[in-house]
């Protein structure tokens, strides 16, 4: 008898050719998460087993990844005899409780049929644990047993996973990652649904600080544990956004500041081969997020704009936060460039045609600029950074 981590897939289940794709993905991911600790790893179609000796500590990481449905703590034993499954089943039981037995036989050629597996443990437990009873519809544990060709699995709680799909299965995005409170969140849903994300982050220094660049730089580790590695690119606007405000109708700041921001980071998504631009946007929550004021930013792309955070109100985006870890590092008070600048009446309901026409106004040249002189961040234990284009 030994202790084993068994690993339920959950939505991966709905895949059928690609399935062995999406596994092998996220056995890697967990490989990666657990790459300092003592693991072997078995698996196959429907379940992965874990054998490692630090079994919470290996449990508490594997609550962060991706593409799990549920992790459980499991007695594993090759002799699958009723006489040891009896035992088994006495080691993850309390005395005192409500219970029923629910057996898996996944192994047909196992003799004993599944129903009576889970009555004659049943009437063991009864037996020889004190103060049990039974509850079929609502009990206080549930044993599970699964006989399988290699032995028996016995266990009676899980802890739930973050479900979705593994980081990397679904293409690569680039994530515009403001320092505020929403897009991190942002980041958080689309790595769920299997995203593997880079970060594009506009700095208008000396208008904005390094602690702001160090707050995004944080946001962007803390999706680390997510199973997330991707680059942060950081893009010097403050003589994009210096132009904008001298030049042009400063009611419409926000918008064609926008726009300058969709042309840089659909010109960064193509360069980097990402499949989409991800965003914080929520409709309606400021003026550049109503819907008229989102169709006019963006008139400048045809590249796909993905904003997981569409139709979520304030109290949820901070709710997750808060679940998530980031919600502390997104509230501390360094300005972003989006913050600075901010007209007293932005439009809300801007009109393209006029937005184009004082966009003709600016020095495009500009964009080109911010490109070549554009920093990425690689490797933030050595703070490595590198030019690029």
């Amino acid at each position: 008898m030994k202790e084993i981590i068994m690993i339920k897939y959950g939505e991966l289940t709905t895949k059928k050719d690609n399935r062995n794709f999406f596994i092998n993905t996220l056995t890697k991911n967990i490989e990666n998460a657990l790459s300092d600790l003592n693991i072997t790893i078995t698996k196959d179609y429907y379940r992965m087993f874990i054998e490692t000796n630090k079994v919470d500590e290996v449990i508490d990481r594997l609550s962060n990844i991706f593409g799990i449905h549920e992790i459980v703590k499991c007695l594993f034993d090759e002799n699958r005899d009723l006489d040891n499954i009896y035992k088994l089943a006495s080691n993850v039981i309390d005395e005192g409780v409500t219970f029923k037995v629910d057996t898996n036989r996944s192994d047909k050629t196992y003799e004993t049929p599944s129903m009576e597996v889970s009555r004659k443990v049943g009437a063991y437990l009864l037996k020889n644990v004190k103060n049990l009873k039974v509850d079929v519809n609502n009990p206080q544990t549930l044993i599970n047993v699964e006989i399988r060709r290699e032995g028996v699995y016995v266990y009676s709680k899980g802890v739930s996973g973050k479900g979705g799909y593994p980081v990397g299965t679904l293409g690569k995005g680039l994530l515009m990652l403001s320092g505020g409170i929403d897009s991190v969140v942002a980041g958080y849903m689309a790595l769920k649904r299997g995203v593997k994300l880079d970060f594009i982050y506009f700095e208008s220094l000396p208008h904005t600080s390094l602690e702001a660049r160090q707050k995004v730089i944080d946001l962007k580790n803390t999706l680390k544990k997510f199973g997330n590695s991707g680059k942060l690119y950081i893009i010097n606007f403050t003589k994009i956004q210096e132009d904008i405000y001298r030049n042009t109708d400063n009611d419409y700041l926000i918008t064609l500041m926008r726009r300058k921001m969709y042309k840089i980071a659909t010109r960064l998504a193509i360069k980097i081969k990402a499949n989409a631009i991800f965003n914080g946007e929520s409709i309606g929550q400021v003026a550049s997020q109503t819907l008229t004021s989102i169709k006019v930013v963006n008139e400048v792309t045809s590249f796909p704009i993905i904003r997981p955070l569409a139709s979520f109100d304030k109290l949820e985006i901070i709710k997750i936060a808060n679940e998530i870890g980031t919600y502390e590092t997104s509230i501390k008070p360094y300005e972003d460039c989006c913050t600075i600048f901010v007209p007293k009446h932005p439009v809300i309901n801007p009109n393209l045609m006029y937005a184009k026409s004082e966009e003709e106004k600016l020095n495009e040249e500009l964009l080109n600029n911010a490109l070549k002189d554009m920093i990425i961040i690689t490797d933030e234990k050595e703070n490595k950074e590198e030019d690029i284009l």
